[in-house]
């Protein structure tokens, strides 16, 4: 059975919590990724800014010419992570109930190790379908 460990992205281009809006949405567009993960200056996990987060910001600060909106007065604080040890099956239930489509996956000391998407866990079920021997 495999693991987040063995699904995840381990490279993340994570966010520091001190980052202006601008600075952040050109690194969510350039990542791929719909959000990334927030740190602190431990490296610890702070929050997650998603494109959600930053759209909503955008479309005031734009208006208003605002360009010093800080990451962490709009980030989501406290998000769902998971951690490198959980099974692909505790994932799929993870993700059929929790809304976010970007997971960061931290370790014991809450450091963020990557990142895993929803298309992680489809393509690791849908390989595992694949392989299903009809009796």
């Amino acid at each position: 059975m495999r693991t987040v460990q063995d699904l995840m992205s381990r490279w993340t281009p994570a966010l520091h919590e001190r980052d202006y809006l601008s600075r952040a949405v050109d690194q969510i567009l350039s990542s791929g990724y719909t959000g990334l993960p927030v740190v602190d200056d431990n490296y610890q996990l702070a929050g997650f800014l998603s494109e959600q987060d930053c759209i909503r910001s955008l479309a005031s600060s734009s208006y208003h010419c605002d360009n010093w909106v800080r990451i962490s007065d709009i980030m989501t604080r406290n998000p769902v992570t998971v951690t490198p040890e959980i099974s692909e099956l505790a994932l799929a239930a993870l993700f059929a109930g929790e809304k976010p489509k970007v997971y960061p996956v931290v370790d014991q000391d809450n450091r963020v190790v990557g990142v895993l998407t929803r298309s992680h866990v489809m393509a690791a079920l849908n390989e595992q379908l694949k392989t299903c021997r009809v009796a």
